[in-house]
């Protein structure tokens, strides 16, 4: 498999192609993604297989915004199969990459290893020092994409979903859970009482 001819083909496409109100949906995001997706990888002890796929989704992983922005998971699964088969990946691989695409969706029900560092890595910034930052630029884009939102119902959403949030892999755990606890906190004072 040309994993490396894989990868520059989707960076390129996607530093031209992407819509430019994508404040968050980014190439910065899709590469945060990836450089996660590998340090999980490696901490995970998976095979050099192993780690070519789980790259390879995560730069994969939101290309489906090329074409749309709802559901975009789907349209990225998509993308993969008929993208990959020309640069020598099999079928098997492809499935795999397909299914830790979809499993980053909203509600992660990750059930492989691989899929779990998928959605770890998607969703790292949560117990980043970035994570204020990552969170506006988000909430801008959905103020572009039809879903208007008030900086105040913005971080009542993002307190619900980092109570619900859970990070998959012993690797998350470990690096970003106390940071991601300390922003829920963070995100309590903020709003004080009214929630």
């Amino acid at each position: 498999m040309d994993n490396k001819g894989a990868e520059k083909y989707i960076i390129r496409k996607l530093e031209k192609e992407l819509p430019e109100k994508l404040y968050y949906h980014s190439i910065k995001h899709t590469l945060d993604v990836t450089i996660a997706a590998v340090q999980y990888g490696i901490m995970e002890n998976l095979t050099e297989e192993e780690l070519i796929l789980v790259k390879i989704a995560a730069l994969y992983h939101d290309s489906g915004f090329l074409i749309r922005y709802l559901n975009n998971e789907e349209t990225s699964a998509q993308i993969v199969q008929d993208t990959l088969p020309a640069f020598g990946f099999t079928q098997n691989q492809i499935g795999q990459i397909t299914k830790m695409i979809l499993s980053t969706e909203i509600h992660q029900k990750p059930k492989t290893l691989l899929e779990k560092i998928l959605c770890d890595a998607d969703l790292d910034y949560l117990g980043r020092d970035d994570f204020f930052m990552n969170g506006i630029c988000l909430q801008c884009e959905w103020n572009e994409h039809d879903n208007p939102i008030s900086l105040k119902e913005w971080y009542i959403h993002e307190l619900y979903f980092l109570q619900q949030h859970e990070y998959y892999t012993k690797s998350a755990m470990q690096l970003r859970q106390k940071k991601k606890l300390f922003h829920l906190k963070q995100i309590r004072e903020l709003l004080g009482e009214s929630v």
